[in-house]
């Protein structure tokens, strides 16, 4: 039961890790979008999705390595372990 926890624990922490630059791009490019239209007074709804779609796009193009590599990691580790699970 222990090791399941830890299992539960892992992929939690793996799948935060993972989402992590992702959702910190779109954080930081739509407050300074959000501080460009205020300062600006331009309300524009497409000038705060767009700039936020590329670049979480060049960001996943970035990172898309790294995030594999460690769902990678995670996959065979489940895979060793996946004998060892009892209910």
């Amino acid at each position: 039961m222990d090791s399941l926890h830890e299992i539960i624990k892992l992929c939690l922490t793996t799948g935060l890790m993972v989402a992590a630059p992702i959702v910190l791009t779109a954080l930081i490019v739509g407050t300074v979008v959000s501080l460009l239209q205020t300062v600006t007074s331009i309300q524009e709804q497409t000038l705060s999705f767009v700039p936020k779609l590329l670049a979480c796009a060049f960001c996943l193009w970035l990172m898309a390595p790294w995030m594999l590599e460690q769902l990678g990691a995670l996959f065979e580790l489940l895979l060793q372990r996946a004998g060892t699970f009892t209910p």
